[in-house]
């Protein structure tokens, strides 16, 4: 045969689908020895400095299939340093085979070149025989050999190719059938999207979640089946997952058969193939259930939030229970804000009012991890005074163990000062009462003797006394109209309100001198009973006065966060019992005022927030009572600036 007949040959059988890549390279070997005219063909597999022969043909015992050697021993070293074929006629001769290869393999002719895989040395092609060779090899035939070597190089390259194929065709499909084992029994929804947004595989679940059998929404797509809302941000995640990215923890509303609203929560991430993305594959957990909880969570959170009593949690589990929360109720209740609460014991609230009695029993009842309801006097950020109504309840955890305690805080400043002044008024008349019957029933002993020598006189002193139960009787009454009135804070014209009350008391002492002086643009925040507040300085200070035309001079000031009414007077000066009772906020069992006037003005003042004080003037002429209430401008709500009643009495 021709030497081209041979390598047409040789084209022939790689070129022959039908065979394997074995059976290619056998047949190139014997193409080979034929054609060389030589006794062995053999390829060799050069790794981690050893020969192993691959293929072969020939009988020698050491070229078999199999048979290893290292490769300083072998006739292949110097071949894979030659980068063309290394052709050698007297290997005993040849300075490129080794003696050491030439005692173990025993052949004389050799002709081999690498063969090379995917740019990589795989091994050697060689031909051989047992006898020296005198003519060397033709250009033809090392050309030839170089051929063969690239033709099983391509081969054996081509069958990894198609192993690795095959092998990650496999593993895709284990991972398809495990894929599809766990998503058929899954409770979640597994699906695949191709990249027309139809899906190529839906799990089991969608029947349970949404009704919908999985065939049913293969080859669908995946928009048709989502609530309107949801179809915008869907598309969103889907270009995203597209792009190459990761969708994760996305909640989208979904229409199941019965036209119902489920929530599936969506983490999905594109299917790559050869590098290019083929579609998405992800899961849906039906979230319904758990948005559902958290709406009512959310719903509690806020009503705690709203809600017009305070609030508060405490950490059981810290020394000092520490509070850990509280609604914006605590903090309006109070006047700190909740960065000034957090991480403090609640016992910060008391103050020098505070009766210690009182917050023994709470701790106690804390330290024993016992319900406790107490009412105590606690202070608001400003330093004023009020009721706080508390109750706490320990919070066990499954274990049995407290570990919170939940407070609720109610302001009852109003209700404890109703209380204190019914039993203000109670005292008040029990005494004044008393005292003026003995007095009449003495006047009614002395007549019915026949021992009093004016009667003109008794009778003025008897009208006097009754005069005066009447006049203590229709202020006990007003105060406690007062008291039942609701709390109605207003804006109020501080020029109004001093115009009117001049007004009437020029009308009631026509004789007297009422001077009105305003010096602020700002309104008072307060109810409408403070006209009558403010009238019962005025008339009590004419009224007390001896001289026939009695002065009494009313003003209201702005100091920048209160509008403050005095109202002066030049008769006679108030009691220290009077004015100290005032500035205490307390009447005892031996101390008493002499009327009510003074108690309803301190009633109508602090229950707007604002003070009240009596003193003689520092001339000792005459008295200066002072109410001061908040000031409001134009464009504040009455909301934002009216403030908390304050104690009466403590």
């Amino acid at each position: 045969m021709e030497p081209s007949s041979y390598r047409g040959a040789i084209h022939d059988v790689f070129a022959d689908t039908g065979r394997e890549t074995d059976e290619k390279i056998a047949s190139a070997l014997d193409f080979g020895t034929e054609y060389l005219d030589l006794s062995f063909g053999f390829l060799t597999r050069i790794e981690d400095g050893t020969q192993e022969i691959v293929q072969a043909t020939g009988d020698h015992e050491l070229l078999q299939p199999g048979e290893t050697c290292p490769l300083d021993q072998a006739y292949c070293r110097r071949t894979l340093e030659t980068d063309g074929p290394l052709a050698v006629g007297d290997a005993s001769a040849s300075p490129a085979i080794t003696d050491t290869a030439v005692q173990s393999f025993g052949l004389g002719t050799y002709l081999g070149v690498k063969v090379v895989v995917d740019d990589a040395v795989y091994g050697t092609i060689c031909f051989a025989d047992r006898n020296d060779r005198d003519e060397p090899f033709s250009e033809a035939e090392e050309l030839f050999i170089e051929l063969v070597a690239k033709l099983i190089g391509q081969a054996i390259e081509r069958r990894q190719y198609e192993r690795e194929l095959e092998e990650r065709s496999a593993r895709l499909e284990r991972e398809k059938r495990r894929f599809e084992g766990i998503a058929e029994t899954s409770f979640d929804v597994l699906f695949r999207i191709d990249r027309d947004g139809a899906f190529s595989y839906v799990s089991a679940a969608a029947e349970r979640v949404l009704g919908y059998e999985p065939a049913t929404l293969v080859d669908t797509p995946f928009p048709e089946f989502l609530a309107p809302s949801a179809v915008e941000p869907a598309m969103e995640a889907y270009s995203q997952a597209l792009g190459g990215e990761t969708v994760e923890a996305l909640e989208l509303e979904f229409l199941d058969a019965d036209d119902e609203v489920v929530v599936l929560e969506i983490n999905g991430t594109p299917i790559t193939e050869d590098g290019a993305v083929v579609g998405v594959q992800g899961v849906g957990r039906d979230v319904t259930a758990r948005r559902e909880r958290e709406r009512e969570l959310r719903i509690k959170n806020r009503a705690m939030d709203e809600a017009d009593i305070g609030i508060s949690i405490a950490d059981a589990r810290e020394g000092d229970n520490p509070l850990v929360y509280v609604n914006d109720g605590f903090q309006r209740l109070t006047g700190y804000d909740e960065a000034e609460l957090m991480g403090r014991n609640c016992r910060f609230l008391q103050g020098e009012a505070t009766d210690p009695e009182t917050v023994a029993t709470l701790a106690e009842r804390i330290d024993a991890h016992e319900p406790v309801t107490v009412e105590i006097l606690n202070y608001r950020a400003d330093g004023t005074p009020f009721w706080n109504r508390i109750r706490i309840n320990p919070i066990e955890n499954g274990a049995g163990e407290v570990t919170h305690y939940l407070g609720f805080q109610d302001d009852v400043t109003e209700r404890k000062r109703t209380e204190r002044l019914v039993e203000l008024l109670n005292r008040v008349l029990r005494h004044n009462l008393r005292n003026d019957m003995n007095a009449l029933l003495l006047f009614g002993d002395q007549l019915q003797e026949g021992t009093v020598p004016d009667t003109e006189a008794m009778g003025g002193r008897i009208r006097a006394t009754a005069d005066r139960l009447t006049a203590l009787s229709e202020q006990a009454r007003r105060l406690e109209r007062y008291a039942r009135q609701d709390r109605a804070p207003r804006r109020l014209d501080p020029a109004t309100v001093l115009d009117d009350v001049a007004a009437a008391a020029r009308s009631g002492y026509p004789d007297a001198t009422v001077e009105v002086s305003v010096r602020t643009d700002r309104g008072i925040c307060a109810g409408a009973e403070l006209e009558r507040a403010i009238s019962e300085l005025v008339e009590n200070a004419l009224k007390h006065d001896p001289e026939p035309e009695p002065r009494v001079a009313v003003d209201a000031v702005d100091d920048g966060e209160w509008i403050e009414c005095t109202v002066t007077d030049d008769g006679p000066e108030i009691s220290e019992q009077e004015t100290v009772m005032i500035a205490e906020g307390k009447e005892t069992a031996l101390e008493h005022g002499s009327g009510l006037g003074l108690w309803l003005v301190n009633w109508i003042v602090t229950r707007y927030g604002g003070s009240f004080q009596i003193r003689p003037r520092e001339n000792g002429d005459g008295n200066v009572a002072t109410v001061r209430l908040p000031a409001i401008d134009d464009d504040q709500s009455v909301d934002a600036v009216a403030r908390r009643p304050t104690v009466l009495f403590r």
